[in-house]
């Protein structure tokens, strides 16, 4: 159960190696986290963060997920709620693309989607159901500004995000009076591994600030994130941009 602070005393992070996913688990380790599970392919990327949490004072224990292995999801994750009930599930995982290639590349581009939305859909349910067994615990899904409208750049990744972003707000629709609380977040471009090489967005991020925001949600029970804040209202304007001047915007 979550303490008296609203930090939630065992944690699973769906994509055990995402920088996100470990900023998260880092800080909330340090405000009294207790016991960490990370969902992730097998790998020495996956041992080294255990490695470090553990350093850190977490019980922390891998198990083995592969997003584009739905089939297996309700097994593996089964056995981590067997082991005990989770207070918080974080989906971390997630796959950028490359937008020219997956134009030309379709099953490139259906890897992506499969990733982000068909991978998200069935473990999200999968955690979701659990948690609602047990009537507690929150569903913190990493979403994206790139789901808000199509732009040019990379349509593929914010159509796998704006779906997966549809579906959480649906999911927390459904789950509200269960005792399971569902939150979206929304980070704008974050400076991460996954970004490098890539030009730098107004308003980008970090990790740590992410986890910051995802912190502050879980204690104010919210429904949605933004990080910034202030793309809150950037978004909510360029969504109202002629479809013809929107075009022209260089973004």
């Amino acid at each position: 159960m979550k303490d008296a602070f609203g930090t939630p005393q065992s944690l699973l992070v769906l994509g055990g190696t995402s920088e996100i996913g470990l900023a998260v688990a880092r800080r909330l380790v340090v405000r009294r986290t207790r016991t960490v599970w990370l969902a992730g392919r097998p790998s020495p990327a996956l041992d080294e963060a255990a490695a470090g949490l553990r350093d850190m004072g977490a019980d922390v224990r891998t198990v083995a997920f592969d997003a584009l292995d739905p089939e297996s999801h309700e097994e593996g994750l089964g056995k981590v709620f067997a082991e005990g009930d989770i207070d918080m599930v974080l989906l971390a995982f997630g796959v950028l693309g490359d937008q020219a290639r997956d134009e030309d590349e379709p099953l490139s581009a259906v890897r992506v989607a499969q990733t982000n939305y068909t991978g998200a859909v069935s473990s999200g349910l999968v955690c979701a159901r659990a948690l609602q067994s047990q009537g507690h615990g929150s569903l913190v899904v990493l979403s994206s500004v790139a789901g808000e409208r199509a732009r040019r750049s990379n349509f593929i990744y914010g159509s796998s995000k704006a779906g997966l972003d549809t579906f959480t707000q649906g999911l927390g629709d459904a789950l509200h009076g269960t005792g399971v609380h569902v939150m979206v977040v929304r980070p704008g471009f974050v400076r991460s591994k996954m970004t490098a090489g890539l030009e730098e967005a107004p308003l980008s991020t970090t990790p740590d600030a992410v986890a910051a925001a995802v912190e502050t949600g879980l204690r104010r029970r919210s429904e949605t994130v933004w990080v910034p804040g202030r793309l809150r209202v950037v978004m909510s304007a360029l969504r109202h941009v002629p479809r013809p001047l929107f075009r022209r915007l260089p973004i």
